[in-house]
């Protein structure tokens, strides 16, 4: 859009152009679940509280993965919370995508049974949809951690910090 920013990504689509060839849909910002505020701007960045794998009936998916969820659903789960990610930085952003100028950095936590080793599969749900909806400025730093425990016994609750213009 400007020669500084350079909104557009590599291919010349928006954010939103991008959405749509993906066949998504963003849902509407899940509201606070306890005492605090889904996102933070600070400066040029914007930090968004831990998202959930809510889809148009709530939560797609419960269980530990690696006892009732496999990884294939644990990764899908991901990609769904990756989207909710989308809508809050839709909302902190008066509906303007283009103002992400970098998704800076995702925090993946994975309900699993305690010999589960393969989160950066589970948070690669994520992470790819970050690349393919965001291309180049969705490239982030991350982690990918386990626990034993998320709240409503999701599989996975993913975080970002993103700068934006």
């Amino acid at each position: 859009i400007d020669g500084e920013h350079n909104f557009l990504s590599e291919d010349g689509m928006s954010v939103e152009q991008r959405l749509s060839e993906l066949g998504l849909t963003l849902p509407t910002p899940a509201a606070p679940a306890a005492n605090y505020v889904p996102y933070v701007i600070s400066g040029n960045l914007l930090v968004i509280a831990g998202q959930l794998p809510l889809g148009p009936e709530g939560i797609a998916v419960h269980g530990k993965v690696g006892d009732t969820v496999t990884v294939e659903q644990a990764t899908e789960a991901a990609r769904l919370c990756a989207l909710n990610l989308i809508a809050q930085m839709k909302a902190a952003l008066g509906g303007d995508l283009e103002r992400v100028v970098r998704v800076v950095r995702l925090g993946g936590f994975v309900n699993c049974v305690d010999t589960f080793v393969d989160q950066p599969k589970v948070v690669n749900g994520a992470s790819d949809l970050m690349v393919a909806v965001f291309g180049e400025k969705g490239k982030h730093a991350r982690t990918a951690v386990g626990t034993n425990s998320l709240p409503f016994n999701v599989p996975v609750e993913i975080d970002a910090m993103v700068e934006i213009a």
